[in-house]
């Protein structure tokens, strides 16, 4: 046993040796594509993993004042759940450091595919990289600036004292004692530009005098430039890659993933009467969910993209079959479609949304990315993302409606401005339900119900009521608890393709 442990020991301390030279700094500017061979499962449980990181990272940078200390310490706390680099650890971290390197390679590679993926990876990269930089010690900063060719010269003693007036003077923040105590590097006017912009530096003879804490600055720009190339150029290779039929599937899934539970129906079966419905949509409904339901009962009808939207959503929240079937035919015989034409254009295909039809797929509903990133809405639809597909003007008369105050409309805009679209239907759950932090990310209008609900109940389950269509039976079972950040099942990768089998039996409008 001691011998075998000795030479596990030698073994990992030449393979230490080994992966230094590999990842030499815990952090890096992905520079170098990774050239080892790696398993499907594991490409898949990366990809997720930093796309987790990511949200949160978005998540936070709205929430919170970015660098304050509790983006710092939430932010540490998600790095070292999903075990990737969080400061500069010791040399034994060759794990983390590799995950980090393939992982931000393989959403490069999912995320380059429009101009709108590339600019939200772009920005949460950057705010990720720029967290981790400060994080660092000064002499770990020091090296890192050497690994990345960002090798600054650090101005001596006798120029600093000979410049501290004028150094004084330019750099916001600093006093006489904090300017001859503070490290400044001579950089060139070029990788200085968003300082010198900001009025933040001392400009002579072509040179930036840069203090050490704003040195931050010149990395990300650096960084920026070489990413934003590094994306466009990635995008040119896709033919080649689109080819490859095991990678474009888990690809286009990482663009439009979403990492938490599924509302599969088993879950919340039976808790929903139809009676219920009308009053949920406006206390408990995503703004999405909300104008199909208000669509449907004016129009007695939606289209093909609505339908498919709405009918999982609904599903989601515990209609059972016999449930939907009654629901969908009742509005609809209100408009065009009598009971005989329902009953052969559409029933079977809701019979299919619930798997029993066809291949009988237990098909769940649709996450805010699916809503998001797929199949915008035309003329006559109401599917989609409000958030995402409105015009601004139609979304704040709508918000308007909702008795949203002004200043909650203002916060929300800016979030749509930004393309923080998920965001802006979090702060409108907040406004809706007189919350200033909801404490969770919110990913899936199924989520929304949910946490509303909860909330709503002073934290009970929703019970269903007795009605008077048939399906009254008391249910006792406890919803299981839904949270954001769980584990994604073996079946996430395969929900995107397996819907769009469902697709041809919604084609008739």
């Amino acid at each position: 046993m001691e011998f075998s442990s000795s030479r596990a020991r030698l073994r990992q301390a030449r393979l230490a040796g080994d992966r230094r030279e590999l990842y030499p700094h815990s952090l890096q500017f992905y520079l170098e594509p990774p050239t080892e061979s790696i398993s499907l499962v594991e490409f898949e449980s990366f990809a997720i993993d930093r796309l987790k990181l990511l949200k949160v990272v978005e998540n936070l940078g709205v929430s919170y004042v970015k660098g304050s200390d509790a983006y710092k310490s939430k932010l540490e706390a998600e790095l070292r759940k999903l075990k990737f680099p969080y400061k500069a650890l010791a040399e034994d971290d060759y794990e983390a450091r590799r995950k980090d390197h393939i992982s931000h390679f393989i959403l490069r590679l999912a995320y380059c595919q429009s101009e709108d993926l590339r600019r939200w990876f772009l920005q949460q990269e950057m705010d990720l990289l720029k967290y981790r930089f400060n994080e660092l010690t000064g002499n770990l900063r020091q090296k890192f600036l050497e690994h990345v060719n960002l090798s600054f010269e650090a101005i001596s003693e006798d120029m600093r004292n000979e410049l501290a007036n004028d150094l004084f003077t330019s750099t916001p923040g600093f006093s006489m004692a904090k300017v001859k105590e503070q490290i400044f590097y001579k950089v060139g006017l070029a990788d200085a530009v968003d300082l010198f912009r900001a009025r933040r530096v001392f400009i002579k003879d072509g040179f930036a005098y840069v203090p050490l804490k704003d040195i931050d600055a010149i990395v990300l720009s650096n960084y920026r430039t070489k990413l934003s190339k590094a994306l466009a150029l990635t995008a040119r290779s896709l033919p080649s890659i689109q080819s490859d039929e095991r990678l474009q599937p888990l690809l286009n899934h990482l663009s439009h993933s979403y990492v938490g539970p599924d509302y599969s129906v088993q879950k919340n079966t039976g808790k929903i009467s139809l009676d219920q419905v009308d009053a949920l949509s406006v206390k408990s409904f995503p703004l999405c969910m909300r104008q199909l339901h208000k669509a449907l009962r004016d129009n007695h009808h939606l289209r093909h993209g609505g339908r498919m939207q709405y009918g999982l959503f609904l599903k989601g929240i515990g209609l059972t079959l016999e449930q939907a079937l009654e629901f969908w035919k009742k509005e609809f015989i209100r408009g065009k479609v009598d009971a005989d034409k329902f009953d052969k254009g559409y029933a079977y295909s809701i019979r299919h949304n619930y798997g029993k039809e066809g291949k009988r797929t237990d098909y769940t509903p649709y996450s805010c990315m699916k809503i998001i990133m797929s199949n915008p809405p035309s003329q006559g639809d109401y599917h989609g993302c409000p958030f995402r597909h409105s015009d601004p003007e139609l979304l704040k008369q709508k918000l308007q409606s909702y008795k949203i105050p002004p200043s909650g409309i203002t916060q929300i805009l800016e979030l749509v401005k930004g393309m923080h679209y998920q965001l802006a239907c979090q702060k409108c759950f907040e406004l809706t339900h007189y919350v200033d932090d909801i404490g969770f990310s919110l990913n899936h209008p199924n989520q929304y119900f949910t946490e509303s609900q909860r909330l709503l109940n002073g934290g009970r389950e929703l019970k269903k009521e007795i009605s008077n269509s048939g399906n009254s039976q008391q249910k006792n079972n406890s919803q299981e608890s839904m949270n954001s950040n769980s584990t994604p099942t073996s079946s996430k990768a395969t929900a995107d393709a397996e819907l769009e089998g469902l697709d041809e039996y919604f084609a008739e409008d």
